[in-house]
């Protein structure tokens, strides 16, 4: 029996050698991916979560990476910073991940980036806030984390650059307590002044509140030109909503957080001629064909809507591309350096010129997303639709 056995090996092994395989052929790459599946951003979280297995589904129908296919391992924070920890740490430990993608949320992000430093596995996350990139006594190394949506930075001067081209030069902020709040908030103080901008007002809310009329009461009073709101999720449209009750006619920005056809549902009527920053992706039909990201773009959306139809659940948005960029970027760092925790974490700071659906990616060690102010556009919404802001 047991020469039976061996012999009933070595055939597998031979017909393996015979198709083209070897022993190791079923090996696998493991990616751990994490988003708020489910919890108060699961709007974002979950067609994140799609794209995710979408990215990799083309991924491996072109051979994998260096001939093994990734094994995407997915887990829900349900936007719980404690959960977010203990999945970060059975990826790292237990799955023996070569990789991380995600958190959704920057307060998910901040909880696990401790945790992914002394792990030493590269994570690729797809928060909007800064903090998870930046170092210092404060907020700690980031030689780890790496992240796929432009800088909150980034979103601020693009937004401040287009309100001084209109000659406003005057706003009152409003911005959630919430961390990408918090960040928004901390550049927007800090870069004002760059771009001559004076800001009258700040007030703060909750992301879970449902009235702000005190704040934009508030605001108003402060005689702005501009009101500008910092928020992920239906805060933001509940502002615009409540500007319009309130009858307030200045001219309302979102942040870079907002693009997304779930605002327009939300706000209704309210939004129209409401502004903001966002990725290329919203207004891919109004690009140029000299455009490199154009392409790009094109091949997401139709894979999205014609060959997955994620969109009749999930509408493509501005967070739509975050989880394509970070995989393929991790995947391409794959090929060039293998799964080795440090040699990979090198290849993918090494980055340059990377053309992705959210911008044109080139990172450093001291820049761990590599976008600037081009890979964005201000987008407004007409007739229901976003379309780029005269």
């Amino acid at each position: 029996m047991r020469g039976i056995g061996k012999l009933t090996a070595a055939v597998a092994v031979a017909l393996m050698l015979m198709a083209g395989g070897s022993a190791d052929a079923k090996e696998t790459i493991k990616i751990g991916a994490f988003f708020d599946v489910s919890g108060p951003a699961a709007v974002i979280g979950t067609p994140t979560k799609l794209v995710a297995d979408m990215v990799v589904d083309k991924i491996n129908a072109a051979g994998g990476v260096n001939g093994k296919p990734i094994e995407l391992i997915v887990g829900d924070t349900e936007g719980d910073p404690a959960k977010a920890v203990n999945i970060a740490k059975k990826f790292i430990y237990k799955d023996k991940v070569a990789a991380i993608i995600g958190p959704t949320r920057t307060g998910t992000g901040m909880a696990v980036k401790k945790i992914i430093h002394a792990g030493k596995v590269p994570a690729f996350m797809t928060v909007g806030g800064d903090p998870v990139i930046m170092g210092g006594e404060k907020l700690g190394p980031f030689d780890w984390v790496f992240k796929s949506p432009q800088r909150s930075s980034v979103a601020a001067k693009r937004l401040f650059m287009y309100l001084k081209e209109k000659g406003l030069t005057k706003i009152a902020l409003l911005t959630a307590s919430d961390g990408f709040g918090k960040d928004g908030s901390r550049w927007l103080d800090k870069l004002a002044p760059e771009f001559g901008i004076e800001i009258a007002a700040k007030e703060g809310f909750n992301p879970k509140d449902t009235d702000m009329t005190t704040q934009l009461t508030n605001a108003k009073n402060a005689a702005p030109q501009a009101i500008v709101v910092w928020t992920i999720g239906p805060a933001g449209a509940i502002v615009s909503k409540n500007r319009a009750q309130l009858g307030i006619d200045i001219p309302l920005f979102q942040c870079h957080g907002q693009p997304d056809p779930t605002y327009i549902k939300l706000a209704g009527s309210a939004s129209e001629g409401d502004r903001m920053p966002a990725t290329k992706l919203m207004v891919a039909d109004e690009l140029p064909d000299s455009d490199v990201q154009k392409p790009v773009i094109q091949e997401f959306v139709r894979l999205y809507t014609e060959q997955y139809h994620y969109d009749k659940q999930f509408p493509i948005n501005t967070h739509s591309g975050y989880a394509w960029d970070a995989i393929m970027i991790v995947a391409e760092a794959m090929k060039k350096a293998g799964s080795d925790a440090e040699a990979l974490r090198r290849a993918i700071e090494q980055t340059n010129g990377y053309v992705g659906v959210s911008g044109v990616y080139t990172l450093t060690p001291e820049d761990h997303n590599g976008l600037d102010v081009d890979s964005m556009v201000i987008v407004a919404v007409k007739d229901g639709k976003f379309v780029m802001a005269p």
